[in-house]
């Protein structure tokens, strides 16, 4: 008895692809993630250092805004604590950033909170 067994393999990789297509764009994902977040740490470090420097809440957030490269930087959320009129020296000056980012992944947003608001702050002593 010989049986035929054309089509097996290709029943088999019609089953195990879409779950190798969720498996990656959600590794595609994860890595925007990661990437957004290192990102927005950097331009935080950066930002916070020209509050350190005496520059007012106006430059910082705008300076911030201009070295966001993740996308539409009109949402990129910039908070300074303490103010420019409050801030003294010997003080600290923290800078704190949010940015929201969309997922990739089909049906990511049913089981994660969509869009995930990335948010990183840093801290400095004013000079």
């Amino acid at each position: 008895m010989v049986k035929e067994e054309k089509g097996q393999s290709l029943i088999e990789f019609a089953l195990v692809l879409p779950l190798l297509l969720l498996l990656l764009v959600g590794i595609f994902d994860f890595g925007r993630i990661i990437y957004s977040y290192m990102h927005l740490h950097i331009t935080a470090q950066e930002t916070v250092r020209l509050g350190g420097l005496g520059r007012t809440d106006a430059e910082m957030t705008a300076f911030a805004r201009q070295l966001n490269h993740l996308g539409n930087s009109n949402q990129l959320k910039v908070t300074v604590s303490p103010s420019d009129s409050t801030r003294r020296s010997g003080g600290y000056v923290t800078v704190t950033l949010e940015y929201p980012v969309n997922y990739v992944t089909p049906m990511l947003s049913r089981i994660l909170p969509s869009p995930l608001m990335i948010k990183t702050d840093s801290t400095i002593r004013v000079e």
